[in-house]
């Protein structure tokens, strides 16, 4: 077939998008308007001197983007009631036009009325802040204590895809915890109601919400009421996790732990498992050196005890050695006294016996000389007498020869004696 030439206008995407956007001339978007609604502060940072927030009506949730100025946006406070003037700017981002309410004065700022609901939400955290709120921290420590898993349960949305930022976030540490995932609606608090309930008698140890993101307009399921009351109720530890890093539901304020992304919920188990395993390793480190610290001590302390022991017994003993010396020498003294004394004693005892004998042979010779002197007398007498018989009798003479004899023989007995 031949080649035909175009008669037909041909249009490119951003052709029509520009059509179509230079069409929507309306006095909104051309004059300067006054906005009344719930302003919402949005990121934390500026962009080229400008803040980019919400602005909320007041009888429902439908938002509008609003561009602020960093100096008009000081003197806001975030979900309070304004009056603002300014005007519609469009934005195209693909095949979407987006407007944008850009604030050039504040008109008035509104008191703000309590709410029923408001004063439930209220009533809700004070609710939280008696009972109090568990401990994460607590329970993987008594947990990995006993060696036990920690078993989780989290909720997803249909379809969601932020398991996997999850699991990134809790890396290695995921061998002390069993996790069950779970999924219902997660922009629909009845959907939720429904599936905390169903998981409320599973005895999971923590029940979390996480959602990877979202249009602020679906962050009011997490303000609501009955599903507060409901997870403010669980025994479990409760940990929201739904995306957002500025806004804060009430869900946020009454679960026992706050995350904002998924990788954040599973990165701060991981920090936390990792913690009390090295706190658990430096404790059995540490277990070991006291150990160490105390044998050692001990070991030290008896070796300083025996030492003392035996510096104490070598003390006793020198002291000994040196009493027994002193002992010994007293005695050798005492001794050589006591033979001084004997010697002594023995010379008195020897002049005594001398003197004693001299004495008594004396006295023996005494005697002696005594009875030989009677003797004598008595043989002077019979001398005398032989001599008168001799006289009488000069024939006699065998007894005067006799006599004579018997005088010799005493006269050479009196010569020993004397």
């Amino acid at each position: 077939m031949s080649e035909q030439e175009i008669t037909y206008p041909v249009y490119s995407p951003a052709s029509v998008i520009g059509i179509f956007s230079n069409a929507l001339k309306l006095n909104a978007t051309v004059n300067i308007i006054y906005l009344k609604g719930r302003y919402s502060f949005g990121g934390g940072k500026a962009y080229g001197n400008y803040f980019y927030d919400l602005l909320f009506s007041e009888g429902d949730h439908v938002s509008i983007g609003v561009r602020i100025s960093s100096l008009l946006r000081s003197k806001m406070t975030n979900n309070e009631i304004y009056t603002l003037r300014g005007f519609i700017e469009k934005s195209i981002k693909n095949s979407s036009i987006e407007l944008r309410f850009v604030v050039d004065e504040i008109i008035q700022q509104e008191e703000k009325s309590i709410s029923e609901e408001e004063l439930q939400r209220y009533e809700l955290i004070q609710k939280k802040l008696e009972t109090g709120s568990k401990d994460l921290e607590t329970l993987i420590r008594e947990k990995m204590l006993k060696d036990e898993k920690v078993k989780i349960a989290n909720i997803y949305g249909n379809n969601a895809i932020v398991q996997k930022d999850f699991s990134e976030g809790l890396d290695v540490s995921v061998q002390y915890f069993e996790i069950d995932d779970h999924s219902c609606n997660i922009t629909s608090s009845t959907a939720i109601i429904s599936k905390l309930n169903e998981i409320s008698s599973m005895e999971y140890d923590i029940v979390a919400l996480v959602r990877g993101g979202g249009d602020r307009q679906s962050m009011e399921t997490f303000n609501n009421i009955q599903l507060s009351e409901l997870f403010i109720g669980l025994n479990s530890v409760t940990i929201t996790a739904i995306g957002h890093t500025v806004d804060e539901t009430l869900l946020d304020k009454l679960a026992d732990k706050r995350f904002h992304l998924p990788h954040d919920y599973g990165a701060g188990l991981h920090a936390i498992a990792e913690k009390l395993s090295l706190e658990r390793s430096n404790s059995r480190a540490l277990l070991i050196d006291e150990v160490k610290k105390d044998v050692s001590k001990q070991f030290s302390e008896q070796v300083k005890t025996l030492t003392e022991q035996l510096s104490k017994r070598n003390e006793e003993f020198q002291k000994l050695q040196e009493s027994s010396v002193k002992q010994l020498q007293d005695t050798q003294k005492n001794f050589s006294e006591q033979e001084k004394q004997r010697k002594e004693e023995l010379e008195s005892y020897k002049k005594e016996i001398s003197a004693l004998h001299e004495k008594n042979l004396q006295s023996a010779i005494n005697e002696k000389t005594a009875s030989i002197k009677a003797q004598l007398e008595t043989l002077n007498k019979d001398n005398i007498r032989l001599n008168q018989e001799l006289q009488n009798s000069k024939t006699d003479y065998a007894k005067i020869i006799f006599a004579f004899i018997l005088a010799l023989a005493i006269g050479f007995v009196l010569a020993k004696v004397f």
